[in-house]
């Protein structure tokens, strides 16, 4: 319950206490928490001021419509392109790009100022409805941070971006639009994955494997938490059996037969029960960090002949977007050093030997096809180059 401030009514007059100093914020948190409610509004299809040498007004494709363009408007300087991470672009235009080329950029006309068609140019499950190659135009120098925070978001990498007004800041703060540094946009993920701490721990018997818990972990924003599932007392062995174990909703939870990551969850834990003890760090990065949308969006560009990897650059994503930084972080704050890794990727290791994580032994951990998914573990072994053998 709200209270008014008390008041003194004394002989020298009427004087009210005064209020309790307010806590000094801690900055660090405070960048962590703007990027993290940018994004969030990207998502709202609510434009961003993203601040920089040359301040940008930033709003994702997928989810611009009237009321975001219009806000859009009142802040930009002049018209708007649109960004395509280069993959994206790639298969918009049907030509080949440089693996790690720049963002691609597209100047406006009144056809791509409507939502529907620059929903389409996002996302290719959507009715393509483009009737001409765009003009190309020059990529704003901070485009790259405007595609990370829309990637954070787990939208699709095409954005519009405009320049900003030189009064943005003051008239976003008018209609309610938020701001962010770009700098602060693109030290998120290490920021975020080095500042992990324990929130909450409870035991969970788990069949095959009674004597497990859970310990959760979240960063200072409050945001995304990945969990340890402990089996046993790792933190007493020498080198325990550890898993990376990236979240798979229809694979963990509902056992679809597209990916090999349920038998690879359940096979993990009986393994660590066997051997006494383990850690499986289930990280929350659906899709090799895309998002369950976004994987969704993937599954019906398999179903169109592309594998795993193509399926997510035409979305405009990496082939694999995960960040193994939070693994290192969990497992320091575990007291965990070295480590048996159990997996077939090769990428795994070397993620975690660079962030400073002992990794004594790789431990194979392979499971047969079952007939649907036989395209999908041969693609992670020529294109990911997965150690099945």
């Amino acid at each position: 319950m709200n209270h008014m401030p008390l008041r003194d009514d004394t002989a020298s007059g009427v004087a009210e206490t005064q209020p309790e100093s307010e806590p000094r914020p801690d900055p660090a948190v405070l960048r962590l928490r703007a990027v993290h409610r940018a994004a969030a509004e990207l998502k709202r299809g609510t434009p961003v001021l993203l601040l920089a040498d040359a301040p940008l007004v930033v709003l994702p494709a997928e989810t611009a419509g009237a009321r975001g363009l219009r806000e859009m408007a009142a802040l930009a300087a002049g018209p708007a392109v649109l960004v395509l991470a280069q993959w994206r672009a790639a298969v918009v235009l049907q030509r080949p790009v440089l693996p790690d080329g720049p963002a691609v950029a597209w100047h406006l006309s009144p056809l791509l100022s409507d939502p529907a068609v620059l929903h389409s140019l996002a996302d290719p499950t959507a009715a393509q409805i483009l009737p001409e190659v765009p003009e190309p135009a020059d990529c704003p120098a901070d485009a790259p941070a405007a595609l990370a925070l829309t990637k954070l978001a787990r939208l699709l990498p095409t954005v519009l971006v405009a320049p900003a007004r030189p009064d943005a800041v003051e008239r976003a703060g008018r209609i309610g639009l938020l701001t962010v540094p770009a700098g602060d946009v693109l030290d998120y993920p290490t920021a975020m994955a080095a500042d992990l701490v324990r929130v909450a721990e409870a035991r969970v018997p788990l069949d095959g494997a009674p004597d497990a818990r859970i310990v959760a972990f979240r960063a200072p924003d409050a945001g995304i938490e990945h969990l340890a599932i402990l089996v046993g007392h790792p933190e007493q062995a020498e080198a325990p059996l550890v898993r990376i174990h990236s979240e798979c909703f229809t694979g963990d939870l509902l056992g679809s037969l597209r990916c090999d990551c349920g038998p690879q969850l359940r096979g993990a834990i009986q393994r660590m029960a066997k051997d006494g003890a383990g850690v499986l760090l289930y990280l929350a990065q659906e899709g090799r960090g895309i998002g369950l949308v976004n994987k969704l969006r993937a599954y019906t560009m398999q179903d169109r002949g592309l594998d795993t990897v193509d399926a997510n650059r035409a979305l405009g994503w990496g082939a694999d977007e995960r960040n193994f930084l939070i693994a290192a972080t969990m497992l320091d704050e575990l007291e965990i050093a070295n480590v048996r890794l159990l997996t077939n990727n090769p990428d795994k290791v070397r993620a975690l030997a660079a962030c400073g994580v002992n990794v004594v032994q790789r431990e194979r951990h392979v499971f047969a096809p079952n007939g649907i998914n036989d395209h999908y573990l041969a693609t992670k072994a020529e294109r990911f180059g997965h150690l099945f053998g």
